[in-house]
């Protein structure tokens, strides 16, 4: 359940902390005011998409953060917006993403958007909705996984069966292709590189051999070769070292001096002698190099991507002369897959139909509830889908028929009811697949010291009026009782029934727009109720009106609360934190 909200710089509100309580807590306030905002903070809480839109104009981050109780903890959830749009979300103090948010949200809160009741009629939705009453979760993801690999199997067959065709033409090819880059004879990634190199001396050929020739001479043959009167330095520098010691270093390092020339020269002879300067070998090169380039044109850029497709191409080869026993083999993969996800599916639809009776007479004590005393409903199961329909959803589909009329056929929802009829339908369905998957209904079923989960509607009051709204607002109430429950409203029917009251109220300050969230007492709920009944101008009658309203219908104090079941409050020095003081 949501203990406290606090929302800093979201559109129209500057900074608002409210603190919820259990049971019925309602929202009300004008058209505008900014209701459904806090709907949406706590949806970004939850996981939704964040925008830099919903960031309050001239402010650098926006800021929602909550504390949920759930299992006897308290945990604190906050997330903030930038204007442009990026996001970060914490869970008590830690980094997190936002499908943790998401994963987390399943077990805290449910929240029923303002046109959510819209959903219904479309009758692909009725399937989810059997399966979240039934809690037909493990049952559904074992569908969709045997659908998948399926689905998998099949995809790896198509391509089999596609190369098996193409088989002829493409192993002409892929031989076509193999014998060129095998006809090059390519040595390693790098040959192109040391082959440019080669061909390089190869061209200069005459001077190299000319310039290795006179070092040569230079260092060991001609007269006054270096290393001949070299030895006349050091006999010189022999006798220096004899009158100071510090030519001695100099002295030490001869031999290294002297073997280091002597190597420079039998390499400079070595390589001259190597050199096999001939037109022909320079035009083999060429030859080779323009050859390389060629195949990096075709299969490159480099000379490691041909031969990767070299390699790959042997491989292609390998499989298209095995391509028969490949798709054999898919063949019987196929089939195994297929039978697994239509046993897994056929259990699944057998469940859906077993869970349906019970799911429509729940759903006609609900509506009976709700003012539409007579109403009948029914699952309806189509007949079994074609192979080609079959989805990740199973292999059947249902829609949902009602009757809200005496006398009246059975006919699908989606063609015969009100809007009024809609938002009371979706109430049924909330109230329902709630109280199945908590396993209680209410407070007296309630295990000692479970802490309620919330439930979040938004306008759940589109269409209706008069005796149904308070209906509804009782309904609303008993389900407080189970549950936390987070009403926007229009109606005071509802208001009235609440158990906690809070009124928003937009007001313009300094040139700028603000929000601000109040919990009413008393006399401010007579107040509220009193706008809510006449409008702008209040009257002594609308009071004696709102007053009457209210009559039996005060909020428990908090011993009666946590009679109810409600553990008190724990953890107030994170509350304190999260609040930063206290506020409207």
């Amino acid at each position: 359940m949501l203990r406290f909200l606090s929302i800093k710089r979201l559109a129209v509100i500057d900074a608002v902390d409210v603190e919820f309580e259990p049971g019925l807590n309602v929202l009300t306030g004008e058209t505008g005011a900014g209701k459904s905002i806090l709907v949406e903070a706590v949806g970004l809480l939850l996981g939704g998409r964040a925008s830099g839109d919903l960031v309050r104009t001239g402010e650098d981050v926006a800021t929602i953060q909550a504390i949920f109780e759930s299992g006897g903890e308290e945990l604190l959830v906050r997330r903030e917006i930038t204007p442009q749009g990026r996001s970060r979300a914490y869970i008590n103090g830690d980094l997190a993403t936002a499908g943790a948010l998401r994963d987390l949200s399943r077990g805290l809160i449910e929240l029923h958007g303002q046109h959510e009741h819209h959903t219904l009629l479309d009758p692909v939705t009725h399937l989810d909705v059997v399966d979240t009453f039934a809690g037909l979760g493990r049952l559904t993801e074992t569908v969709a996984v045997a659908f998948e690999r399926w689905r998998s199997v099949q995809d790896d067959l198509a391509r089999a069966r596609r190369m098996l065709t193409e088989r002829e033409a493409r192993q002409e090819l892929a031989t076509f292709q193999l014998g060129e880059l095998d006809r090059a004879g390519i040595v390693s990634p790098g040959e192109d590189a040391e082959l440019a190199a080669t061909r390089h001396v190869l061209a200069n050929a005459e001077r190299v051999e000319r310039l290795c020739q006179e070092a040569y001479a230079s260092l060991y043959e001609s007269d006054g070769a270096v290393l001949s009167r070299l030895g006349q330095v050091w006999r010189r520098v022999s006798d220096l070292a004899a009158i100071d010691p510090r030519f001695q270093p100099y002295l030490e390092a001869r031999d290294g001096i002297k073997s280091q020339l002597e190597d420079l020269a039998l390499f400079l002879r070595k390589y001259a002698d190597a050199i096999e300067a001939s037109p022909a070998r320079l035009q083999q090169a060429d030859e080779r190099l323009a050859l390389l380039e060629r195949l990096k044109r075709k299969y490159g850029p480099t000379l490691a991507d041909c031969i990767g497709k070299r390699d790959a191409l042997r491989r292609e080869l390998a499989d298209l002369q095995s391509g028969d026993q490949q798709v054999a083999d898919l063949v019987r993969s196929e089939q195994a897959a297929r039978a697994e996800y239509l046993a897994a599916a056929e259990s699944l639809a057998a469940e859906r139909r077993r869970v349906a009776v019970p799911f429509a007479r729940g759903m006609e004590a609900l509506a009976s509830d709700l003012a539409m005393e007579q109403t009948r409903f029914e699952v309806r199961f189509g007949v079994a889908l074609p192979e080609d329909a079959w989805s990740a959803r199973g292999i059947d589909t249902a829609e949902f028929f009602v009757s809200a009329n005496p006398g009246e056929e059975l006919r699908p929802l989606a063609r015969i009811v009100s809007g009024g009829e809609l938002s009371r339908l979706m109430l049924a369905i909330k109230s329902l697949t709630a109280t199945s998957r908590a396993g209680w209904t209410d407070a007296t079923n309630r295990p000692p010291g479970a802490v309620a989960p919330g439930l979040i509607f938004d306008e759940v009051d589109a269409g209706i009026g008069g005796r149904v709204a308070e209906v509804v607002g009782r309904k609303l109430r008993a389900l407080g009782s189970a549950f936390q429950v987070l009403c926007i409203t229009h109606l005071p029917q509802i208001a009235a029934c609440a158990d906690t009251h809070f009124a928003i109220e937009k007001r313009v300050e300094h040139g700028r727009t603000r929000t601000s969230v109040t919990r009413l007492d008393a006399s401010g709920r007579v107040e509220e109720l009193s706008r809510m009944l006449g409008g702008a101008t209040v009257t002594d009658g609308l009071r004696a009106s709102a007053r009457e309203m209210l009559a039996g219908r005060q909020p428990p104090d908090d011993g009666a609360r946590r009679a109810k079941g409600e553990p008190k409050p724990k953890g107030e020095s994170e509350r304190a934190k999260a609040k930063g003081g206290r506020g409207a």
